[in-house]
């Protein structure tokens, strides 16, 4: 028991130094905001919001959390969970029902990943969201790994070099979005949620699909990560040390008008 104890610990102190460095890196918690925290059911949400919560008690300045969940009104899903938790949380809190789970079965063709019109009404929704609840800022539990996998989608299958950002703000301007796990592994996170025994709620929409591209990049990096450990965290790290110049983007260098000062000899 009491290495069990000293265990978590570690993990609970790593997690919280991660996102009080990400916190400081980008600026993603400051004093006054109130945070719009986004809470699935899953492990990576629920770590987010104890952490937060860990770190508003413990800040030399006040910041207020507001959870929220999205009840999709997925077939089976335990409406009954969330609430009892939350209450007994001690933090504001709103279930919002809106039945994007039809939406989606109507609009994709059965066996095509749902994930993504899944993602974009679900941000549609939590931006209005925010706006009623005088919320100035949106957490999203995504992860180091998440972020990792990203890049890999990205580049395979999308032809573009761009993972998920710290903080972003929405088309509009006015939503901020920030990723207060930007810095932490899942499998801490994992540990962390085993111990605290979180009610997860497992997604029957888009996460129990089979063979969907992300799956394939989470087993590749699994895998590179067996062979060499620290790989994930090395190129977590080369996502914030990007060198332009080393890559062949035009719009961000002008290769045309790059010229040596060395003049060449003038023949007559």
């Amino acid at each position: 028991m009491n290495q069990t104890r000293y265990r978590f610990g570690k993990i609970q102190q790593k997690l919280r130094r991660q996102i009080s460095a990400a916190s400081a890196d980008y600026g993603l918690i400051e004093s006054g905001d109130r945070i719009m925290v986004c809470l699935s059911g899953g492990k990576d949400s629920y770590t987010m919001l104890a952490l937060l919560q860990n770190i508003q008690r413990k800040a030399p300045f006040h910041f207020d959390l507001v959870a929220v969940n999205l009840d999709q009104k997925q077939p089976g899903f335990p409406e009954e969970v969330l609430p009892d938790y939350l209450t007994r949380q001690d933090v504001e809190y709103h279930i919002i029902e809106e039945d994007t789970f039809s939406i989606v079965q109507d609009k994709i063709p059965q066996g095509k990943t749902t994930c993504g019109l899944c993602s974009r009404l679900r941000r549609g929704i939590l931006y209005r969201v925010a706006g009623e609840l005088n919320c100035n800022k949106i957490a999203l539990g995504h992860h180091q790994d998440d972020v990792v996998e990203t890049l890999f989608l990205n580049m395979f299958f999308g032809g573009t070099l761009k993972a998920m950002p710290p903080k972003l703000i929405s088309d509009d301007g006015r939503n901020t979005v920030i990723r207060p796990l930007y810095y932490c592994r899942e499998k801490d996170i994992a540990e962390y949620a085993k111990v605290m025994d979180f009610p997860i709620i497992p997604c029957n929409l888009c996460g129990s699909q089979d063979n969907l591209q992300r799956q394939a990049i989470k087993h590749m990096l699994k895998q590179w990560d067996k062979i060499q450990p620290g790989r994930i965290d090395n190129i977590a790290r080369a996502i914030k040390n990007i060198a332009p110049t080393q890559l062949g983007d035009g719009e961000l260098v002008d290769f045309k008008a790059l010229k040596s000062r060395v003049e060449l000899p003038q023949f007559v």
